[in-house]
């Protein structure tokens, strides 16, 4: 039998993944320390765009040269049929869907207006639709933009600006019996702050129970274990270019409810049916590979035979060595500073780790972001700024900031590679 290795509380920040493991997890990804274009560097820009797994490039680039499409009768268009129906399988996996319909779009930010359209136009007349500043303007947007075309008042939630968290309570000061619709954010890809996604959903259906609730997973999806149905949400979006995928579609779940809201499809069509027009196969392939290897990563940590029990033991071990990896770059070790610690650095957002996912941003006094990412750089080191922008500007606006560095990591990144960082970091402040 093999040995596996069991988290329990006491190894808090303390990652799961040792050396060996690590390097048979960062063997599978491209790029993992060399940029094509730059050359060697180290990689904290995951959130925007994870690395990509080299098994994902392999598959789609051989089932992209198939030319045939689905439901023709012959040998390539069956096979195509079966890939599609199996990435679709894996899609409800990663959600953790027992239930309700998935489908594809063009973004996730595409499958989230589309959504909040839908949901806005099919909902009853009048009352009010609630969105918050911490949210990503996919939702933020979308939600003005359908209150105003649907004659509704659109109500921004508060969030605490120390801690960048919108709370249940947040909500519940705000949410009436004539909402009708709502969206949530689980994590803010500009704070790394994680929200309690079913305390916020539950709040909302204490008073509004017919709400459409939708929910924003984009940022969480690659840190941790999906599980929609104990959410309590109508709808949750993810991207794929985020869970160590190629640059692709956005997919969503839909309840049963949401699923069969009038919404654009073509007449005749099942009224669940969201997909318009042919799937990618080699779309849906690349999700069941980022399965295989989240399965892959679990099995080291469980011997559950079922992928969601392997699926949920990556994530807790994923999300562990995160909170390893954050707890050195806040607060530093026996050989560097942290953030915390570095004088003239304010780090944006909760220090609680345990409410973190993946990002820190941080500003350092003196210094434009832009120049100070710019600064990094040249010492090969990737991080991103985040401005005061139609991006980024939603959430930054009201902690009072223009600009934020943003570091983002994955359960790929090392200890060594944060300590090198934090070296860099104190070296360009001492300059």
């Amino acid at each position: 039998m093999k040995n596996v290795h069991s988290i329990t509380n006491e190894e808090l920040y303390t990652s799961p993944l040792n050396a060996d493991l690590l390097e048979q997890i960062r063997s599978q990804f491209h790029y993992v320390d060399q940029c094509p274009y730059a050359g060697k560097r180290i990689y904290f820009e995951s959130a925007g765009g994870s690395l990509t797994l080299k098994s994902v490039i392999e598959r789609t680039a051989e089932l992209g040269a198939v030319p045939d499409n689905e439901h023709r009768n012959n040998a390539a268009s069956i096979a195509m049929s079966v890939v599609v129906e199996e990435g679709l399988d894996n899609l409800r996996m990663l959600f953790g869907a027992k239930s309700g319909v998935v489908f594809g779009g063009e973004t996730g930010s595409e499958c989230l207006f589309r959504l909040v359209r839908s949901a806005a136009v099919a909902a009853p007349a009048g009352g009010s639709i609630l969105s918050s500043a911490v949210e990503h303007p996919s939702t933020y947007s979308a939600t003005q933009l359908w209150a105003e075309n649907t004659s509704r008042e659109w109500v921004e939630v508060p969030f605490d600006t120390k801690s960048g968290v919108v709370s249940a309570q947040d909500y519940a000061s705000c949410v009436r019996p004539d909402t009708r619709v709502a969206t949530v954010i689980h994590t803010n890809p500009v704070t790394g702050v994680v929200m309690d996604v079913k305390a916020i959903i539950d709040a909302i259906r204490a008073t509004a129970p017919e709400c459409f609730i939708i929910v924003d997973g984009i940022q969480h999806a690659p840190h941790g274990y999906l599980d929609v149905e104990d959410y309590g949400a109508d709808a949750y979006v993810l991207s794929l270019y985020k869970v160590y995928s190629k640059f692709n579609n956005g997919y969503a779940w839909l309840s049963e409810r949401m699923s069969r809201i009038p919404h654009d499809r073509l007449i005749g069509k099942p009224d669940n049916v969201w997909e318009l027009g042919s799937r990618d196969p080699s779309a849906l392939a690349a999700i069941t590979e980022v399965v295989k290897y989240l399965a892959w990563l679990g099995q080291q940590f469980t011997q559950e035979p079922s992928t969601r029990d392997q699926l949920r033991a990556a994530g807790k071990a994923m999300l562990q060595h995160e909170h390893a990896l954050i707890s050195t770059l806040l607060n530093g070790n026996n050989k560097y500073k942290g953030l915390l610690n570095m004088e003239g650095v304010t780090v944006v957002g909760t220090t609680d780790i345990n409410q973190r996912e993946g990002v820190v941003s941080f500003g350092v006094e003196g210094w434009d972001a832009a120049n100070l990412v710019s600064a990094l750089d040249g010492r090969g080191i990737r991080i991103h700024a985040r401005s005061n922008d139609l991006y980024s500007g939603n959430i930054l606006r009201p902690l009072g900031l223009e600009s934020v560095a943003r570091f983002s990591m994955a359960h790929y990144n090392t200890k060594e590679e944060v300590e090198f960082f934090l070296e860099q970091l104190l070296e360009i402040l001492k300059k």
